[in-house]
């Protein structure tokens, strides 16, 4: 019902018009008493009944006429290919076999049951092709959802007034128990509060951390792990393979190089990508061919990738098309693949202007919930070209593009749709193109052959490269959002002060999030999180907060960094424990399509195996003495950094009430 842009409920919601994006994610069933909810986001007060009635006569229809059997079969392939590739990503799959097992645990029920798979996955399967999908399904819409007495609309409307209300309420609780306390319990109260600070403030002893059980250092293999890679040809473009054990699985990426798309159209890049997969072609419309897609392959998906190149001015532009099916159903996903890069045709005025209202939807619940990735992408824009190239396609810059493209769909639709083309004509083509292909060996040498018979379908040439140059104004500046908390960043880039790349800044950067960052951000400063990150491949070094009731006292925390440097002491135990969670990072848990998209990348940016082996040399070895040398490198973002906060009105006011003008106000929401 919900699972893809083409499944029946999602797709009459969204076709609609009664709102910008879909909220409430079906079934959830991780509680004891499970829940089906949905709605939608940015309706008006005279549609509330209408997206209630809506849902609620498309479930009856459903329950009445049955699905699709070629929408029941993509959702049963894509479900089982799911369960049988067990893909838990970055997350290590022991624990989430564990969690999954938990779920129903704690609940007196039996904790293998989630973990068993295959026998009600077979039952189901036959169930269907005995009785037909609607005697399987219908009865379980009407049970548990059309004939659910549990059954609750909820409507919330914002109130921009809440916030300084709520403000006031709390201000008056306070005023009310301080007139209530003596001299003496005031004084009490300073006493502990400044016991609570110090306690907060230092660090815990060091015979306190030599209790916590680690490795050491003896234990830490010396190479980085290894992905075997081979650099090969096939019809004059590069592929990449890496021979690992998938379980039957072929995964590949599809690379294009993006430097031949106009600066102009960048913003549009990412909605093109979606219109790739959610528009139809001549022969199907993109409900069939999300189907085809389900009903073949493990999933399809169409991205864009940027990054600075250490060393070089021009950024690293490309799009990537993943996909991922079983060996045998090889040749259907290059097909496929085909299909949507070169005959989906851009002719949906209405589904393309539902894709802009999504993505709009989707920038401003990302303002408001990670403004530290919106202050990032701000940062960077401001001190790259690969940043201000991300913040087009993904940042405020982005937001305000959807926002004037939402009215120009309906002025220049066809400029728009010959925009779409004229990307589509400048990237996919064999030249520049690269290949990377992740399964064991057999597979491997089983799909050279759908490989050159994909790109004999390709154009043989793409549009000249052009040339990206541009940037933010670098000024401190404040995105305003109605909030009670503050997301705030500072960045420099370092490279431009001489620094040269040494494994031990990996080391420096870790632990000053884990100590100085955390204590004073989070612990003393009442932020959800405080950390740094240094990007190597641009030399761009950040401070950021999370959910931070501060403002101008995070900046002197970041700012006090380079001292707290300077000061440092630290014994071999913590040193060394502070190199182990390094190395961990770098060596996190990575399953086989991780490995072989993590060694496309190091390719893509030009990061080699004797890089990697000298980056971890330097690791291992880093001193004390780097830290106290790192200190004249991180005040480069004291003295040079630029701002930027997600930040409520008030607070801006106020910072800039106390350093005059000090951030360039914009609002964003």
């Amino acid at each position: 019902m919900l699972g893809t842009p083409a499944s029946p409920l999602r797709k009459i919601l969204l076709e609609s018009g009664l709102g910008e994006a879909i909220i409430g994610g079906g079934i959830e069933d991780e509680l004891l008493q499970p829940q089906f909810s949905i709605g939608l986001k940015g309706v008006s007060e005279d549609n509330i009944q209408k997206v209630e009635e809506l849902v609620m006569s498309t479930l009856k229809n459903l329950a009445d006429e049955g699905f699709d059997s070629d929408a029941v079969e993509a959702s049963m392939n894509t479900i089982e290919f799911s369960l049988r590739e067990n893909n838990t990503g970055s997350f290590p799959r022991g624990l989430a076999l564990m969690l999954r097992s938990i779920g129903k645990w704690i609940y007196d029920m039996d904790p293998f049951e989630p973990l068993k798979y295959h026998e009600p996955l077979m039952a189901l399967k036959s169930r269907i092709a005995e009785e037909g999908s609607k005697a399987v399904f219908a009865p379980l819409i009407e049970k548990f959802i059309l004939n659910n007495p549990h059954c609750v609309t909820i409507e919330m409307q914002p109130d921009p007034e809440k916030a300084s209300r709520d403000e006031a309420a709390e201000r008056e609780i306070l005023d009310k128990l301080k007139s209530s306390m003596t001299e003496e319990d005031l004084a009490e109260l300073a006493r502990a509060t400044h016991e609570l600070r110090l306690k907060q403030e230092t660090p815990d002893p060091p015979e306190a951390l030599k209790s916590v059980p680690s490795l050491s250092l003896n234990d830490i293999p010396k190479k980085p792990i290894h992905v075997p890679t081979e650099v090969g040809d096939i019809n004059g473009v590069k592929i990449l393979r890496h021979d690992l054990f998938t379980n039957d699985v072929l995964y590949t990426e599809i690379v294009f190089n993006m430097s031949s798309v106009k600066q102009e159209l960048l913003p549009l890049v990412p909605l093109f990508c979606q219109s790739l997969l959610e528009m139809g072609t001549k022969d199907l419309d993109f409900v069939q061919l999300n189907q085809l897609i389900g009903r073949k392959t493990g999933g399809i998906s169409v991205y864009p990738f940027t990054s600075s190149m250490r060393g070089k001015e021009d950024p690293c532009g490309h799009i990537i098309v993943r996909g991922k099916s079983m060996s045998g159903r090889a040749d259907d996903l290059f097909n496929l693949v085909n299909c949507v890069l070169q005959d989906v045709q851009f002719t949906d005025q209405k589904r393309f202007k539902q894709f802009v209202s999504q993505s709009k939807a989707r920038m401003e619940n990302r303002i408001r919930g990670s403004g530290h990735g919106i202050a990032a992408a701000r940062m960077d824009a401001k001190l790259n070209v690969a940043g201000w190239v991300a913040e087009q396609m993904g940042g405020v810059s982005y937001l305000e593009f959807l926002r004037a493209l939402e009215e120009k769909v309906d002025q220049d639709w066809t400029g728009i749709s010959s925009s779409l083309e004229e990307i589509r004509r400048s990237l996919f083509s064999r030249e520049g193109c690269l290949i990377n292909l992740t399964a064991d060996g057999k597979n491997l040498t089983n799909s050279e052959k759908l490989v050159s018979k994909f790109l004999d379908m390709l154009p043989a040439t793409s549009a000249e490269s052009t040339t990206w140059n541009a940037r933010l104004p670098s000024t401190n500046e404040a995105i305003v959002i109605p909030t009670q908390v503050n997301y705030v960043g500072k960045a420099a880039n370092i490279y431009d002060t001489g620094y040269q790349l040494n494994g031990s800044a990996y080391v420096i950067s870790k632990y000053i999030s884990n100590t100085w960052l955390w204590d004073r951000v989070r612990v003393s400063g009442g932020a959800y999180g405080g950390f740094c990150d240094f990007d190597t491949h641009s030399g761009v070094f950040s401070f950021l907060s999370y959910r931070d009731p501060n403002l101008l006292k995070t900046l002197d925390v970041y700012d006090g960094t380079g001292d707290f440097l300077r000061g440092l002491e630290m014994d071999d135990d913590t040193l060394t424990k502070a190199i182990i969670g390094t190395i961990g990072d770098v060596d996190a848990y990575q399953l086989p399509d991780a490995k072989g998209y993590s060694s496309l990348l190091r390719y893509l940016l030009g990061v080699t195996e004797e890089e990697r082996q000298t980056r971890r040399e330097e690791i291992l070895s880093t001193s004390l003495k780097d830290f106290k040398e790192f200190a004249e490198v991180i005040d480069a973002v004291k003295d040079k950094g630029v701002v930027v906060a997600v930040a409520s009105p008030d607070d801006v006011v106020a910072a800039n009430k106390e350093c005059s003008d000090f951030l360039e106000t914009k609002k964003a929401l």
